[in-house]
């Protein structure tokens, strides 16, 4: 199976803060916050959605197409996409911009203070999706936090073309209009949310959850350390309970390698449930590490994660993706 993959590509610039984020707010000052926090920890890793999605498809056997825009400096980052198995053919180069930075501090509780800057993410609108896909059309076409003119552009594509695709607007819901929030999801073959962004796509359009249900053909939710939740129109949720981790050394990106695995698996063919337990053993994985392609998806190691968390009934079910004996 074929999946390209549109959205940003970036550097993280991540910081980890000794303390709670809750314990520097005082209430009665909240319309006048001026914070500084002294942080630990600088690591400077490679991510951006689309990149972190594309790796972990990578590792996992496809040959996903990553689509975005990104800066002359690039170079380095493309070669190391490459040797993980993207296929970087659909992305632009930019003569003018840098490619995004994200910056992001973490306390002590995994909660996250970030900013983006866009770069040369603002040029992806200018990739047109028919044109890269008329020779190799893909399977499916996954949609995600980018440029908002390239998220409108690539899902109206995807469906002029008649081509499957998944919405996983995430961050980009702070920008979008109702309408737009709308048009990105109604139709999508899958939904990708976390439980925030699920409530908050309700709000910015102003749908029910059923209303959204209805729109779109699988709705899943993760839920963090409680796991995910998948549902369909008229049937009952399904719901997949996390790997455990007695330690977070880094959650960023793990939202990205549960896509990864859980894409994976449905395009072998899977089950929902076996998806969901790979993309969860992914997103642990992910846990594990600094940044969200520091981690390594050996397929044997994700096996025996599953293995553990769901017993050996589940691995086996994985075993055509994952090998023999996972």
């Amino acid at each position: 199976m074929r999946i390209a993959v549109s959205g940003s590509i970036a550097t993280d610039h991540l910081m980890a803060f000794p303390g709670r984020f809750t314990e520097q707010l005082i209430p009665d000052q909240l319309a006048h916050i001026s914070l500084s926090f002294l942080v630990d920890d600088l690591e400077v890793r490679r991510g951006g959605v689309a990149a972190n999605i594309t790796y972990g498809l990578g590792r996992l056997g496809l040959t996903p197409l990553l689509v975005g825009s990104v800066g002359p400096d690039f170079g380095e980052y493309e070669v190391w996409l490459k040797d993980h198995g993207v296929d970087t053919g659909a992305v632009r180069v930019s003569d003018t911009a840098q490619t995004a930075r994200f910056v992001c501090i973490t306390d002590e509780d995994s909660n996250q203070i970030a900013a983006f800057y866009a770069g040369a993410m603002s040029e992806a609108r200018e990739i047109d999706l028919a044109a890269l896909t008329a020779q190799d059309r893909p399977d499916l076409v996954l949609v995600c936090a980018n440029d908002p003119a390239a998220m409108t552009r690539h899902t109206r594509q995807a469906k002029a073309l008649g081509i499957p695709f998944a919405a996983d607007p995430s961050q980009q819901l702070a920008r979008l209009t109702g309408d737009e929030a709308t048009e990105l999801v109604h139709g999508a073959t899958w939904l990708f949310t976390n439980e925030y962004e699920a409530a908050l796509l309700a709000e910015r359009t102003g749908l029910s959850r059923e209303d959204i249900l209805a729109s779109v053909g699988t709705w899943v939710t993760t839920l963090g350390e409680r796991g995910v939740r998948i549902e369909r129109a008229g049937e009952p949720p399904l719901v997949v309970p996390a790997v455990h981790r007695d330690r977070v050394t880094d959650p960023t990106g793990a939202g990205d390698g549960f896509r990864a695995g859980f894409l994976a698996a449905t395009a072998g063919g899977l089950p929902l449930i076996a998806a969901a337990r790979l993309g969860c053993a992914a997103a642990a994985s992910v846990l594990d590490t600094v940044g969200p392609q520091g981690y390594e998806t050996d397929r044997a190691r994700l096996g025996e994660s599953v293995r553990g968390a769901y017993g050996a009934e589940a691995a086996e079910q994985l075993s055509p993706l994952l090998g023999q004996g996972a």
